[in-house]
């Protein structure tokens, strides 16, 4: 427990140093909503998602179903 407590020690000292050299955390707007850019990877991810649909059955359990070739996309 001693080695666990030196650890926290060290850490709390070398962010209390950070914080002299470059000021306390700035957390911005905490009310505004975040925005979320997609990538080429997510763009990927959503072409591939977009042939299921979601459901959810009477005990909360969610599960995807293929959708009809005429509903995809």
């Amino acid at each position: 427990m001693a080695k666990d407590d030196k650890f926290v020690t060290k850490f709390m000292h070398a962010t209390e140093k950070f914080q002299k050299v470059f000021g306390p955390a700035d957390q911005g707007d905490m009310d505004s909503p975040v925005v979320h850019r997609h990538d080429a990877i997510e763009d990927e991810s959503d072409a591939k998602l977009a042939h299921y649909e979601e459901h959810t059955d009477s005990d909360g359990h969610h599960y995807a179903l293929e959708k009809d070739e005429g509903q995809a996309g």
